[in-house]
């Protein structure tokens, strides 16, 4: 009788199982009392398969939005215009595991946490569009807080989407009048 070769999981649905049993377990027993054996345990995988896709367990709730953070920052180098490098984000970002934990941020205990890194992406991008305004001619002083107000909008507007994804606007529309604001 042959044996049946298992490759494993593909690599999407590793991810999204992951992501799926952190929630879950975010939910049940908070995001502090949660570990990634836990996760792992829950996802059926290895702790290993794990690091595959997740540096630390803050990644399981932000790669959606840093995936579409790095492809912006891509675009901004390559010289596409602001307004449409940050538009595509808007386009493309999903709802998934942030916006879950920012809808549920007190059940998962986690709304501490969501503010950190909110602010080290807010700053990361705000350090990208002003090194691009810069290149396009802005006074540096005038590029700092252009880029500061643009990364500012791009990160409420995900969180007043998160706040209404059941019944609310597609990300996108709320992202271009958060960037109108600016």
């Amino acid at each position: 009788m042959a044996s049946e070769h298992r490759s494993g999981r593909p690599r999407a649905s590793s991810r999204e199982v992951l992501a799926e049993a952190a929630c879950e377990l975010f939910l049940e027993q908070g995001y502090d009392a949660t570990s990634v054996s836990d996760i792992t345990r829950r996802a059926g995988v290895s702790r290993s398969s794990f690091f595959n896709y997740f540096s630390a367990k803050s990644d399981v709730l932000w790669s959606g939005l840093d995936e579409q953070m790095d492809a912006a920052t891509r675009r901004l180098r390559d010289g596409e215009s602001v307004d449409d490098a940050l538009a595509a984000i808007g386009d493309r970002l999903a709802p998934d595991a942030l916006a879950l934990a920012i809808t549920n941020a007190e059940a998962m205990g986690i709304a501490t946490e969501l503010d950190r890194e909110r602010a080290v992406r807010q700053f990361r991008l705000q350090r990208e569009l002003s090194a691009r305004l810069a290149r396009d001619g802005m006074p540096p002083l005038a590029a700092e807080v252009r880029a500061g107000a643009l990364a500012a909008a791009v990160l409420a507007a995900v969180w007043a989407w998160a706040d209404r994804t059941g019944a609310g606007r597609p990300l996108g529309e709320v992202l271009a009048e958060a960037l109108a604001l600016v």
